[in-house]
Parts: C-alpha cells; sequence; structure tokens
C-alpha cells in the first residue's frame, strides 16, 4: 500500500505540473514566416491567431492569390513551431518517457 500511496502523490505532482504547463503554453506565442518574411503569423500556445503582419509590398490588387497563400504558409509555419514546443515542452514534463502515437496533451 505504501507504493500505492507514492503513485498517487507522484501523480498528483504529475498533474499540478501539467497544469502548470498549461497555462506557460497558453501564454506562449509563436510566429511562422512566408515570403521570405514578407508575411508573420503570431499564434498564442492554443492555436488562436494574434497578429497577422504584412508587408506592404505585397499589397496589389491584382495578386491576392499569393497574399491569401503566403498568409496559410505562414499559419501553418506558426503551429508547426507551437506542435514542436508543446513536444519539448511534454518531453520535459513526462522526464522524456515517449507518448503513446496519437496521445496529445494537454489538448
Amino acid at each position: 500500500m505504501k507504493n500505492l500511496g507514492n503513485m498517487l502523490k507522484e501523480a498528483q505532482k504529475l498533474q499540478a505540473r501539467m497544469a502548470e504547463m498549461q497555462q506557460k503554453l497558453a501564454e506562449s506565442e509563436m510566429t511562422g514566416l512566408a515570403g521570405g518574411g514578407l508575411v508573420s503569423v503570431t499564434l498564442n500556445g492554443k492555436g488562436e491567431m494574434r497578429k497577422v503582419k504584412i508587408d506592404p509590398s505585397l499589397v496589389d490588387p491584382n495578386e491576392v492569390e499569393v497574399l491569401e497563400d503566403l498568409i496559410v504558409a505562414a499559419c501553418n509555419d506558426a503551429k508547426s513551431k507551437i506542435d514542436a514546443h508543446l513536444q519539448a515542452e511534454m518531453g520535459k514534463l513526462t522526464g522524456g518517457l515517449p507518448l503513446p502515437p496519437g496521445f496529445k496533451l494537454p489538448f
């Protein structure tokens, strides 16, 4: 029973650290770039868009599709950075233990 009590204490510590990590991730921001930095998109740790920045040289009514593609590319770049950051933080939290495939925390 002593081992069970220790396991429960460790689980509670892990849960508290997980909640702290979720809060820190929600407050973090990642910026994705496209078009050599002419378009940037900033997302928070939850994947919510916070800022879009477009170089004025791209604003051409005849090339709206290019601008739209660059915004999508910048969003995808920012999202991949968030995912990489999340994986790194989860690795710290789990002590490097690999999570089962498809097991996503904290979201």
